[in-house]
């Protein structure tokens, strides 16, 4: 349990979205939740569970690794409400809140797939990445989770202390694109 909340400030706070008619463009999703669900031994299927304490949201859901997922939303969850979410999946899996290590980013546009190729090696060609699928990749040199929302649209999960570096990045990646 939690003795004390972290103060906390925004990673991307101060960064500026380019023009909405862009070909590509990166706005910072809200600094909601961002739950990593790790499966225990033994147990196969928590998938429904899973979409039961999401916030309903297409794609809140994604897979991490074997037996691993990550919960996302954009409301922040009180100490109650993760204890409660914490006791649902006792027994079937541990839950660790990295709400305040982890930044979302939102990238998209017509030409958001050949931006996002110039810094990673997925094949992100919608009839192969389709949406809900996701990776765990490097954006340049940037460790990240990258999911796909939509037919045009990514959303970025990155760690806290990489967000400002991997935004000026994708930053500098969509100049030729806008």
């Amino acid at each position: 349990m939690r003795d004390f909340l972290p103060s906390h400030h925004s990673a991307l706070g101060s960064v500026q979205t380019p023009r909405p008619d862009a070909s590509v463009t990166l706005r910072p999703l809200p600094e909601g939740h961002v739950l990593q669900v790790l499966g225990s031994h033994g147990v196969d299927d928590i998938g429904s569970l899973l979409l039961e304490i999401s916030d309903g949201a297409d794609h809140a859901v994604r897979t991490a690794g074997p037996g691993q997922w990550f919960v996302v939303g954009d409301r922040s969850l009180s100490v109650q409400e993760f204890l409660a979410i914490e006791s649902r999946l006792e027994g079937k899996a541990a839950l660790v809140d990295q709400s305040h290590g982890r930044v979302r980013i939102w990238v998209s546009g017509r030409q958001v797939e050949a931006m996002l190729a110039k810094g990673t090696a997925v094949d992100l060609d919608e009839r192969s990445f389709k949406a809900g699928q996701t990776a765990l990749t490097l954006v340049g040199h940037i460790s990240v989770h990258l999911t796909r929302i939509a037919p045009d649209g990514f959303e970025i999960l990155v760690l806290r202390s990489f967000a400002e570096d991997l935004w000026t990045n994708l930053n500098h990646m969509s100049v030729e694109f806008n």
